[in-house]
């Protein structure tokens, strides 16, 4: 068994109704989904607006390596320790995706004592959201042809139909397909294909949405198909919105669990940021600010990519200013990106910790470009040597200009996230947030592409494909060249390539693809080699789980 699964069946949770209460919620407010988990009721949330917000803290982190990282266990420690120095903090997470899960990264719940319970439960179905947006996405699909089927009296051309259909697995073999064969009472045949549902513009819609209302909304906008002349069509077009927002009325309404330490905690939402935009919903981000003085929220992977979407999309939709931000790394992940093989990690290399960590100070530089107060996050490792925390510190201060904070919350808990708690809080408090988005709306959609890519990534240029200049050019005809810009690109480098390690500059990033979200309002850019359903690894890890004797389930992690 894992230290981290045998920590999480260790711990005692609280029931959720005392999670809540502490929280100040009340009990009529929750649908419990067993003992442990309940959902918040709408008009609950809805009687929150006019409370203040509580301080919003985003923590993000460098580019991920296989050596990890450490950013959703910093998240949960660094709750449970605002908690512990007496600060009211509720987190607010994203939910696992079993494409992961069951691929390479494992569970999404943090590790040690720094973890987010019921463990199991959250990184399987949980309480069924990404079942339900499934079901909405390929609702839509199902529509689409059947439309076509019955007659087509919208003139759909079936070789631009642009709604692919979804699933929650990695599976490489279903990225692209020809459906409607076996004859004429099958539809039509037509190539299509599958992307993860993390990847499903429904995500996003739900998760940047106010409430069900404003969903449905945003869900009628969808672009599924082009007529012959290019005249978009759109799910509200097929009348499929309120459907599809019947199947996510549930769905829709954030979950509340626990930490190990009883910090309250809202999982809600999750699409990738390697893919998509990288958020928890913002209906669970505001709630979180309604109920706690402070709210620690992630975005997924590096801050080239989570933060930057966290920012110019979520906050820039919603309306959020985050108060400051973290940036976590380890001494193993430096040194990664300073040369040293996986294997030789445990030794000490000052050189190389030293040569790496240019990769850090540009995250630092790119969240600081937004306007926010930074503090890094060192998540410690038993291999790490004192004198490469004293070099880190030491580079941080006096070469990047911020404090780096050593945390030991994956073995002590909110106790080893203490000291980084007082840090944040004093970055709240300094009142030196300005935040601001990198680009404006009224930029052109290729100069929003090209100030990411140079002002984030320190791009020389970007090589945009002639078909994908001619879509954008489309959808700024279209009215819809104020959208934001959601970068698909490799987690793994700054630039395309997943190889490229530290912090690369003066390459080109090629943009093969755009793909218009116009229900969740932004326009896709897909990079490189970047693809929108996964595929397993060699080793899955599904390969590993199973139940044991007394019904538990092994290897999850």
């Amino acid at each position: 068994m894992s230290h981290d699964l045998a920590v999480a069946r260790a711990a005692t949770m609280k029931p959720i109704a005392a999670i809540a209460g502490a929280a100040g919620i009340p009990a009529d407010a929750l649908e419990p989904y067993g003992r442990h988990i309940a959902k918040l009721d709408a008009d609950y949330l809805a009687s929150l607006k006019d409370r203040p917000d509580g301080k919003l803290i985003l923590v993000t982190a460098i580019n991920p390596t296989p050596a990890g990282e450490g950013k959703t266990t910093t998240t949960v420690g660094l709750g449970d320790g605002l908690n512990r120095i007496g600060k009211r903090t509720v987190i607010a997470l994203r939910e696992p995706s079993l494409g992961p899960v069951f691929g390479t990264k494992g569970g999404a719940t943090g590790g040690g004592k720094a973890q987010v319970l019921p463990m199991e439960a959250i990184n399987l179905h949980f309480t069924g959201d990404f079942h339900a947006i499934t079901s909405a996405h390929n609702l839509l699909a199902a529509l689409v042809d059947n439309h076509v089927y019955w007659g087509n009296s919208l003139g759909i051309d079936t070789r631009k139909i642009v709604w692919r259909r979804v699933m929650d697995m990695n599976d490489r073999a279903l990225r692209a397909i020809t459906n409607g064969l076996g004859g004429g009472g099958n539809g039509y045949a037509r190539e299509d294909g599958f992307d993860i549902t993390v990847a499903s513009e429904v995500m996003a819609c739900f998760c940047l949405a106010n409430d069900l209302d404003d969903l449905e909304e945003r869900l009628s906008r969808i672009v599924v198909a082009y007529t012959r002349a290019r005249k978009p069509i759109t799910a509200g077009d097929l009348n499929a919105a309120g459907a599809m927002a019947v199947l996510l009325k549930d769905a829709i309404r954030p979950n509340l669990v626990q930490t190990i330490e009883g910090s309250p905690a809202l999982i809600h939402g999750g699409p990738f940021a390697n893919i998509a935009h990288g958020c928890n919903s913002v209906i669970a981000t505001r709630a979180a600010m309604k109920l706690g003085d402070y709210v620690v929220t992630e975005a997924g992977f590096g801050a080239d990519l989570g933060a930057e979407k966290f920012f110019d999309i979520k906050c820039r939709k919603a309306g959020l200013k985050p108060d400051a931000a973290v940036v976590v790394a380890t001494v193993r992940a430096l040194k990664m990106n300073g040369g040293v093989a996986k294997i030789d990690l445990a030794r000490e290399n000052l050189d190389a910790l030293r040569a790496g960590i240019v990769n850090l100070g540009r995250h630092v530089e790119n969240v600081r470009a937004f306007g926010l107060p930074v503090v890094v996050a060192i998540n410690h490792f038993t291999t790490d040597t004192e004198a490469e925390h004293q070099l880190i510190a030491n580079i941080c201060r006096d070469e990047f200009g911020v404090e780096a904070v050593q945390c030991s919350h994956w073995a002590d808990g909110a106790a080893g996230a203490e000291e980084l708690a007082r840090k944040v809080v004093e970055l709240c408090e300094g009142g030196k947030a300005h935040f601001q988005p990198i680009y404006p709306d009224h930029m052109p959609l290729a100069g929003k592409i090209l100030t990411i890519a140079t002002r984030i990534y320190r791009a020389a240029e970007v090589a945009i494909a002639p078909k994908a200049a001619a879509d954008l050019a489309a959808f700024e005809a279209a009215g819809y060249g104020d959208l934001p810009v959601c970068m698909a690109k490799t987690q793994y480098s700054f630039s395309a390539d997943p190889t490229l390690l530290g912090a690369p500059s003066g390459h080109v990033v090629p943009v093969r693809e755009v793909r218009l979200a116009a229900g969740a309002g932004f326009v896709v850019a897909i990079c490189g080699e970047i693809m929108t359903m996964p595929g397993l690894p060699k080793l899955p890890a599904a390969e590993g789980i199973h139940l044991n004797e007394q019904g538990q389930i092994e290897g999850l992690f």
